[in-house]
């Protein structure tokens, strides 16, 4: 059984930083890319970054130079590493998997995704 579980989220003021896991189970993912998605209440998921099987990466501008995502590929894990966070960055923060074998991180959006993890709550106070 395919599983994908964050942790790390939680309550953290702003300017403030908080590193994010995925660890992903079930099957190999080495040659899978993998992602981070949010949701804040009532607005739609949207795509914050990901890492091709090869390596290669795309972040949103939202959170380009704040944000990091790293990937043991051995451990099949994915991290995010979130720093000057901002109230508007709260939401439920999703790890996903998916595009096989594609080399463009920029492809790895949404529809591309094939298993999703259940997500982790990050709030950030003002």
């Amino acid at each position: 059984q395919v599983q994908l579980v964050e942790s790390g989220g939680g309550l953290v003021q702003a300017g403030g930083s908080l590193r994010l896991s995925c660890a992903a189970s079930g099957r190999t993912f080495s040659y899978y890319g993998m992602g981070w998605f949010r949701q804040a209440p009532g607005k739609e998921r949207e795509f914050v970054g990901a890492v091709t099987w090869s390596g290669g990466q795309y972040s949103a501008d939202s959170v380009k130079g704040r944000f990091t995502i790293s990937r043991d590929y051995a451990k099949n894990t994915l991290f995010l590493q979130m720093n000057s966070l901002k109230p508007e960055d709260t939401a439920v923060y999703y790890c996903a998997a998916g595009g096989e074998y594609d080399s463009d991180a920029r492809g790895l959006g949404y529809h591309a995704m094939e298993y999703w993890g259940k997500g982790t709550l990050v709030t950030v106070s003002s």
